[in-house]
């Protein structure tokens, strides 16, 4: 066992110092560390203005039929592991990680932009999502943010893990984690039933031009 591991400690050093020794790969890691890092400082300031304007409110067949629970907890015990453990598969497999920063810088520049094209007053019968992590990437503040609805970031980001992950066991975990999120928000009313269907076909279209993106 010890042997084993030993010997996968060195082939991850050895695939991360292949990597980096790559010109392109450094470059878009560091191209997209900067970008990621730009983006994630501007999300307080959209928030705040995209939460000041007026929408449209939607008249979502799908939650009427749905009473409004708070499902808070099991959100957040299902989203941060995944991502932590996602975290992690980045540190072993250099390929992952370019392609899933990528992949996800696009993801949340096409949010922005969709939230910003498509302005939407929340669900009735919203219960705010209680979750300390995120409410660090909307500036800490203690105003729930509500209209940040088309699409869907919750099932957008799940889904785009169970698309980067790679093995079998990987796969069928991180699906139920987005089937799972996807019902959640509903559930909760935090989204209408479109942006969670469109999170699903956006994220996909965004995988392939991140993978692309990310090739080196």
């Amino acid at each position: 066992m010890i042997d084993k591991r030993k010997a996968a400690n060195q082939a991850t050093a050895k695939a991360r110092r292949n990597a980096w020794s790559n010109k392109n790969f450094r470059t878009k890691t560091i191209v997209g560390t900067i970008l990621l890092t730009i983006i994630v400082a501007s999300l307080p300031f959209f928030f705040t203005i995209i939460e000041q304007r007026q929408g449209t409110f939607l008249n979502d067949w799908v939650l009427q039929k749905i009473p409004s629970i708070d499902v808070s907890i099991p959100t957040f015990v299902i989203i941060w592991p995944m991502v932590l453990y996602l975290l992690y598969r980045c540190s072993q497999d250099p390929s992952l990680f370019i392609h899933f920063i990528w992949a996800f810088n696009i993801l949340c520049l096409s949010r922005m932009l969709s939230i910003s094209l498509v302005p939407l007053e929340p669900p009735s019968g919203l219960i705010p999502l209680k979750d300390p992590i995120s409410s660090i990437f909307y500036g800490g503040t203690q105003v729930f943010i509500k209209k940040d609805l088309f699409y869907s970031g919750h099932t957008s980001i799940q889904f785009l893990i169970f698309l980067c992950l790679k093995n079998r066991t990987e796969k069928i975990v991180s699906l139920l984690a987005t089937v799972s999120i996807a019902c959640f928000v509903l559930i909760q009313h935090i989204h209408y039933t479109i942006d969670v269907i469109a999170a699903i076909a956006f994220t996909y279209v965004i995988y392939r031009i991140g993978k692309w993106i990310a090739e080196y």
